[in-house]
């Protein structure tokens, strides 16, 4: 009887508990979903997703990493920024003043009217140099016309050009005369030869036609892709490409002064 009783009894605990808690979960979410009202001491409301916002982007985080990248490496007066406490500074003659204190950099800034930019921030200790403002005005005219000269690579485009092992030698002059200026136009050129369908054709008789060619652009061009076996025997590719003029220069030299002809 007494252990009937003590159910019953944990059962109604249990119940009010649950019912308890059901009611001040119940307040809570009310008062969170009511319209807040008011307050004379503070109206406008906290931006508070405004203030984490940047911590969780991505792309300011990116856009900042750039920017700072960038200013590393551009040659630029950093001012009084300076994040080493003794650095190697050279004035704006270029004369060696040693390793120095950033505070004492800082008072020659000021005495003499200098700038500050870094000349090496990879040594140790990190070198720097005091610059005029028109020193820095002509070094940068001077960097920003050593990067126009700077030779910009070309793209290396391929032509292609297929046919038949059959073909006259007429036709095959033509198409050689047209490889000629592709290659003298700095083009790569791919050249695929279809085997003919005579059974008296001799193997050799497409790299005879791939040597043919190349021997009428002596110190011109080369083999940048051997000749080769493809679809599945039925045909035999290779690819030419322009000589550098490095070499034409040491070919000119190995067989002497004489007029380049194509």
């Amino acid at each position: 009887m007494a252990a009937l009783f003590l159910k019953r009894l944990t059962l109604q605990i249990t119940k009010t508990e649950n019912n308890c808690i059901r009611s001040c979960w119940g307040k809570y979410v009310v008062q969170k979903m009511a319209p807040a009202q008011p307050s004379p001491i503070a109206s406008a409301p906290r931006p508070s997703c405004l203030t984490y916002a940047k911590a969780f982007s991505t792309e300011d985080t990116r856009d900042e990493q750039k920017k700072k990248k960038k200013d590393d490496t551009a040659f630029s007066n950093i001012g009084r920024k300076i994040s080493e406490r003794i650095i190697h500074v050279l004035d704006e003659q270029g004369n060696d003043l040693g390793h120095m204190h950033r505070a004492t950099v800082i008072r020659l800034m000021d005495e003499r009217d200098l700038r500050l930019v870094r000349r090496d921030p990879g040594a140790e200790p990190p070198k720097y140099q005091l610059l005029t403002g028109a020193q820095i005005h002509h070094e940068r005219l001077r960097l920003r016309e050593l990067e126009k000269a700077k030779p910009r690579p070309r793209p290396t485009l391929t032509k292609e050009l297929t046919f038949s092992s059959n073909i006259g030698q007429r036709d095959l002059d033509t198409k050689t005369k047209q490889i000629q200026q592709w290659i003298k136009k700095n083009y790569r050129v791919q050249i695929t030869v279809k085997k003919g369908k005579s059974a008296e054709e001799p193997e050799s008789k497409t790299e005879d036609i791939f040597n043919q060619i190349l021997q009428t652009m002596p110190g011109r061009a080369t083999f940048s892709s051997k000749p080769q076996p493809i679809r599945g025997g039925k045909a035999v590719m290779c690819v030419l490409r322009p000589l550098s003029r490095r070499k034409r220069q040491c070919l000119q030299q190995l067989r002497g002064p004489q007029e380049e002809t194509l």
